[in-house]
């Protein structure tokens, strides 16, 4: 018999906690390699409810900057005004900022600080910074790898001098399941020791290829045993690639162990609030029946205003809160 991983524990507690009755079927997710058939996972309850932290929200509510992308491709907001405009349109105080918006500016310390005291003044706080674009973590070329490593250095720099608590990294390699998940391991556990020196944590969101596969990222958080590396579980970032799609709500409950973010992945929403394609009530429940309480961000990526987006997504959550809390 195999000793039980941290994960499975984590896991198995919290469902516990939540007062999961039973086993509850969930998609197929036979895209992960194994063979097809119907998975069963812990899940709590339709009708469960949950303890919020004393004086506080049963979870907080943040945006991500990606999900107002076009207002700054087209220069209508400044990307330095971002917190303004968030706690303006939609009174929220929390922040995920995407670096591709400021990559030339990443080491313009001025430019930073500017970002910091004009979310300061409006009462709004960095939670973190989506980090694209600098390499794969896990590329099969061990050179290439410690590259892409030092690469998120300044951005780890960047996110200490705005005040966020961790970045967003992905996990990308090459190779077999086993070499990526060795891979990845080892660059994510070279920027988690230069992270951990700064008080920032490492976050790896399920965003494309094996990363989309919870089971493989969930080995991959096992394998790098930094309680400073965890994951960003998105609602809908489980496209494993040609024409395959792993459960989200399986992957939702294998990543939340790891936990030090989510972000609530909203395309389109049906007349009465509820969002079309991902039931959100029943991924709320998996998220905070795994003691998760912190922030839960809104990208929106459908079509039309993005602004209105991301005030329905913000509603809906608002309403699962109210509902969800005991």
């Amino acid at each position: 018999m195999k000793p039980t991983t941290r994960r499975q524990f984590l896991a198995a507690s919290a469902a516990t906690a939540a007062g999961a009755a039973a086993l509850t079927p969930a998609n197929d997710a036979k895209a992960d390699g194994h063979a097809g058939g119907e998975h069963k996972f812990p899940e709590p309850a339709a009708d469960a409810k949950f303890e919020a932290p004393y004086g506080r929200p049963l979870f907080e509510i943040s945006v991500a900057q990606w999900s107002l992308n076009k207002l700054f491709w087209d220069g209508k907001v400044d990307n330095r005004d971002f917190g303004v405009f968030v706690k303006k349109e939609f009174n929220l105080d929390g922040v995920e900022w995407v670096n591709q918006f400021f990559k030339d500016k990443a080491t313009d310390l001025g430019y930073i600080r500017e970002m910091k005291q004009r979310c300061d003044d409006s009462g709004v706080k960095t939670l973190l910074i989506m980090v694209d674009g600098e390499g794969r973590l896990g590329d099969p070329d061990e050179g290439k790898r410690k590259q892409a490593v030092e690469n998120h250095y300044k951005w780890v720099a960047a996110t200490k001098l705005l005040g966020g608590h961790c970045i967003r990294v992905n996990a990308g390699s090459g190779g077999t399941w086993e070499e990526q998940r060795a891979r990845a391991a080892d660059g994510l556990h070279q920027l988690t020791e230069f992270a951990r020196g700064f008080g920032i944590e490492v976050t790896v969101e399920n965003h494309g290829g094996l990363s989309s596969n919870g089971k493989w990222l969930a080995e991959v958080m096992d394998e790098v045993g930094l309680p400073e590396c965890g994951t960003l579980p998105d609602f809908g970032n489980f496209n494993l690639g040609g024409g395959k799609t792993y459960d989200n709500y399986l992957g939702m409950h294998e990543l939340m162990p790891y936990a030090k973010a989510v972000s609530a992945k909203c395309h389109n929403f049906n007349a009465d609030g509820s969002h079309k394609e991902t039931d959100f009530g029943r991924i709320m429940r998996i998220v905070l029946a795994h003691g998760y309480r912190g922030y839960v961000g809104v990208e929106f990526e459908g079509g039309g205003d993005k602004a209105t987006g991301v005030r329905k997504g913000m509603e809906l959550l608002q309403k699962l809160r109210d509902e969800l809390t005991a």
